[in-house]
């Protein structure tokens, strides 16, 4: 790395004015008035207290707010893994992660909706290749589906929309100001989850307004689908949250200081586990089914089907019930039995031989 004196320090944002301009006309607006409280109301409750981030530098990163869950502070890349829920092959360096060329995607095996997300990144120096050879990564939300990009944009020209800051084929920045490759430069990105209906319709898109080294360069922006290089492909219904990942595009790009705040409505957490994992959960037991849908587990109970979703490696719960199901954990292999509820008790069912 070539830090170089600190020409822009990463900007502390006003955390209220961002989510304000971003989720003003969103699902979960918390910024509208709300008729259950008078104006002025003297029993409202205040708003939670919590310590502001402080400034990254070239030299280091700055200190996350009090109240955020961070996903990479330089040490270890423990709230990370490969997209199949594998150990990444990334590496860890002097505060930051950087990606392996051929390694592949790596995402958070926590799952994120709605959200504030900061992430800061370095492209190589000296610089290699050209257009989109050059410093090429990605941050992506719902998994893989919503592109932020991440190149080398200082001084190297390439399509608009696949520029640094560019919602990869669908918009580009507003403007470019990029530092020179080796600086550390900083997003900060607030991300609102699609909506889709029972049966699979969007209701409402998802929309990012993104901030580049301090400056806005995505204002509310409503994506028209997944990103991608060759098609504008249509939204597919998926869960509301899902991993954050970023790209292996062949190039080691660096990443430090990474940080997410949800918003909205507080929830459990939800995690996506490895496929190896859930495909040794599937299986009938008893009067319980369980078998996997894409990164998901489904049951059917008393001829229900319910969508599963993962508070930890062994504990499942739906969100149109108060279905849960426990496996046992330490298990090598499958499961013999499992344990499921319905609002109320346990009820231990065994694996069909």
């Amino acid at each position: 790395m070539n830090p170089g004196k600190s020409l822009l320090p990463a900007t502390v944002l006003n955390l209220a004015v961002i989510a304000a301009l971003h989720l003003a006309a969103g699902p979960n607006c918390s910024a509208q008035p709300d008729p259950n409280w008078l104006d002025h109301d003297r029993n409202r409750p205040q708003p939670p207290v919590v310590a502001p981030a402080t400034a990254s530098m070239q030299e280091h990163a700055g200190k996350p707010p009090s109240d955020a869950t961070v996903l990479f502070d330089g040490k270890d890349l423990s709230q990370w893994c490969s997209m199949d829920g594998s150990p990444t092959k990334w590496i860890i360096g002097n505060g930051y992660m950087e990606c392996v060329k051929g390694s592949g995607y790596i995402r958070t095996l926590q799952n994120f909706g709605d959200c504030q997300l900061h992430v800061e990144w370095a492209t190589p120096v000296p610089p290699h290749g050209e257009g989109q050879g050059r410093g090429n990564s990605g941050v992506f939300f719902g998994l893989d589906r919503y592109e932020l990009q991440v190149l080398d944009s200082y001084e190297n020209k390439t399509y608009a929309d696949g520029s640094a800051g560019a919602i990869y084929g669908q918009y580009p920045p507003l403007v470019n100001v990029c530092l020179p490759p080796g600086q550390w430069q900083t997003y900060d990105i607030v991300y609102t989850a699609p909506r889709f209906d029972d049966q699979g319709k969007l209701l409402s898109p998802a929309r990012e307004t993104v901030f580049l080294n301090g400056v806005l360069i995505q204002n509310n922006v409503q994506l028209t689908g997944p990103t991608s290089w060759l098609e504008r492909a249509p939204y597919q219904a998926h869960p509301e949250k899902q991993p954050i990942s970023l790209q292996d595009h062949g190039n080691p790009v660096r990443y430090r200081n990474i940080w997410v705040r949800e918003l909205g409505k507080p929830g459990k957490k939800e995690f996506t586990l490895p496929v190896a994992l859930l495909d040794s959960y599937a299986g009938k037991y008893d009067t319980v089914e369980v078998w996997r849908e894409d990164s998901q587990l489904a049951a059917r109970i008393g001829g229900v089907k319910f969508l599963l979703f993962a508070e930890s490696p062994t504990h499942f719960f739906a969100k149109t019930t108060d279905v849960q199901i426990e496996f046992p954990a330490g298990t090598q292999g499958k499961p013999d039995r499992l344990t499921w509820s319905v609002g109320e008790g346990a009820n231990e069912a065994k694996r069909d031989r």
